[in-house]
């Protein structure tokens, strides 16, 4: 279609720019982090979250996505602020995805963890202030849409978050952890937490409701049988096929059991049990795991054991290098140690980072033809890399930190007053807690997607029409779709960067844990929404993280230096964001320009 607003090409063009920016930095930090819980647990993969978060995000954003970006599109700064000028409309919202893509893009990559969506709401009201003034913007709570209720979820949604997820964790520390025998009561409680995921899954489905299904309009008998019959259909699957697949191995300990034979079903049950077999053949479930060959990468604190040297000289030897190494040092060392089990790697990520290590930059400036030349030789490698480095990348050492310096022993002091539970438990969660990563990547994609496509489609709409965006314009599904696949791309390729910080950094995690979380974080994110007010997933998930941490009985099993600086970057997000937006939108709209 011909646009209404041709001379305006630049303006749509920028826009659209940034707007996809903007969703690849909500997918590397706010994704990343709402995923973080999953993949430090260990319940799955980063590359197996990779999977599951294009698939959901993309699903969640376009079928109830569009209800979340209305709030953000005009519920902010009024449609007729801006009288009939469709074209400041344009620049107005333009600027403000220039200013929250930058902001978020630079916290990104120094891997300090903010809110997307707070970044892109403060934006559009610096823009509002900077256009139509200070009393345009709707700073109360305006029917649910305005600043004052999008701010209240500042304070309310952690808190809310954590106390689902602090519920949800009691109940299984109650029901389960607290057990003599856990692990039978593990498995045969399984049908009831598959009743509760499948319960809240159909929930953030059916009861928020696309509005292309026609759902709003059925009544709230056939919405909760809709709703309790699917979380029972689950359970009743869960009772067929999963309870005696797991009663096999961790009960039996059957290492012989395959994964496809969950199709047998209750024949399950009539496997002898195998002899001589005293363990089940379960991942370990453990944040720290040693490397026992590896006997100089251990703290000071654990050579003073006197479990890791071999003679008194040798242990004083050890502990004084380490002590000596500052923490860039070490730092330097696990990177360098990191690019170099790379450079062994088959495939194009070996390749290219065999390409980078023996073609160094010369010496001198980068305009010489010298260095030209192999700029030229490394810029297919370093997109190699760029792409595929987060597939490598160890989140889980990462996020226990350095052993040796302040980070690495205060992780240590944290995951000390966490309890340990069996890894046969844990192995029965690490199931359920797929399903409850998936809800939480649902939740995600229907409500955080309104921070990019609430903007995009004001400046879509007024590119296209001449006019100024009305209130009841529909956001176009293809816009839902594209920026989904934009948010996915950043959890897969820079996603690392905010996953490292998070999780573990936080509190120690294992798969009960992390369903709980995850949860409470989805529970509180589609309760929101339903009341089209988006809120940050990356608050939910860590009000949740919290919340289970202080399960543990002691405030010292959460990292509170982590949670300092999360706030902090929270706090300055707003006056930060919506300065640097308002600031734009000022010299653009104000700018002296010859008179024609």
């Amino acid at each position: 279609m011909w646009p209404a607003l041709p001379q305006y090409n630049y303006i749509f063009a920028i826009g659209t720019l940034f707007a996809l920016l903007d969703a690849y930095n909500n997918g590397a930090n706010d994704v990343a982090n709402a995923w973080a819980t999953s993949v430090s647990s260990r319940s799955i993969s980063y590359r197996q979250a990779m999977l599951f978060g294009l698939i959901f995000e993309v699903v969640g954003a376009v079928t109830v996505g569009s209800r979340t970006a209305e709030t953000i599109k005009n519920g902010i700064i009024p449609p007729d602020a801006f009288g009939t000028n469709a074209g400041v409309q344009m620049l107005a919202f333009t600027c403000a995805l220039v200013a929250a893509s930058s902001w978020v893009m630079w916290c990104t990559k120094h891997s300090t963890h903010v809110s997307s969506t707070y970044s892109l709401i403060s934006s559009v009201a610096g823009v509002g202030v900077a256009v139509v003034g200070a009393s345009k913007v709707q700073w109360g709570w305006n029917g649910g849409k305005g600043l004052g209720a999008i701010f209240a979820g500042l304070g309310l949604a952690p808190l809310i978050s954590g106390g689902f997820a602090g519920i949800i964790f009691m109940l299984i520390k109650v029901v389960v952890h607290m057990r003599k025998r856990p692990v039978p009561w593990a498995v045969w409680t399984s049908p009831i937490f598959f009743f509760i995921v499948g319960t809240i899954l159909t929930l953030s489905i059916v009861y928020k409701g696309s509005p292309s299904l026609g759902l709003a309009g059925k009544p709230a008998y056939w919405l909760a049988g809709v709703i309790l019959g699917s979380g029972a259909a689950l359970s009743l699957l869960s009772a067929i096929f999963f309870l005696p697949y797991v009663h096999t191995i961790v009960i039996k300990k059957d290492h012989t059991l395959e994964w496809w034979e969950f199709i047998k079903g209750p024949l399950l049950f009539n496997r002898p049990y195998p002899e001589g077999v005293e363990q089940a053949k379960v991942r370990n479930y453990a944040v720290v795991q040693e490397d026992e060959d590896d006997k100089s990468a251990r703290s000071p604190e654990s050579l003073k054991e006197g479990d890791t040297a071999s003679n008194p000289d040798e242990k004083h030897l050890v502990v004084s290098e380490v002590k000596q190494k500052t923490y860039q040092q070490l730092l330097a060392e696990g990177d360098a140690k990191h690019k170099a089990a790379l450079c062994k790697k088959r495939g194009p990520i070996g390749w290219a980072m065999r390409t980078l290590r023996d073609n160094p930059m010369g010496p001198g400036e980068m305009y010489e033809v010298s260095n030209i030349k192999i700029f030229l030789t490394r810029l297919p490698a370093m997109v190699v890399v760029a792409l595929m480095y987060g597939f490598y990348y160890d989140i889980h050492t990462a996020q226990s930190g350095v052993h040796g310096t302040p980070d690495g022993k205060r992780m240590e002091r944290v995951y000390s007053h966490a309890t340990k539970y069996p890894n046969e438990v844990e192995h029965l969660y690490s199931f359920v807690q797929i399903l409850t990563a998936c809800t939480a990547s649902f939740a995600h994609g229907a409500n955080d997607i309104g921070n990019s496509v609430g903007p995009w489609a004001v400046i879509y709409g007024a590119w296209t029409t001449g006019d100024v965006l009305i209130s009841k314009a529909p956001v176009p599904e293809w816009q839902l779709g594209v920026l989904a696949l934009a948010i996915s791309a950043g959890l897969i390729t820079y996603g690392y960067n905010i996953m490292k910080v998070m999780g573990n950094k936080i509190t120690y995690h294992s798969p009960s844990r992390g369903t709980s979380m995850e949860l409470g974080a989805a529970i509180t994110v589609l309760l929101f929404s339903q009341f089209s007010l988006p809120v940050s997933t990356s608050m939910c998930i860590t009000g949740a993280t919290v919340g289970v941490g202080l399960c543990n009985g002691t405030t010292k099993a959460v990292n509170w230096n982590r949670i300092t600086l999360l706030l902090i970057g929270w706090i300055l997000t707003i006056p930060i964001a919506g300065t640097l937006a308002g600031v734009l939108m000022g010299l653009f709209i104000n700018a002296p320009h010859f008179l024609t």
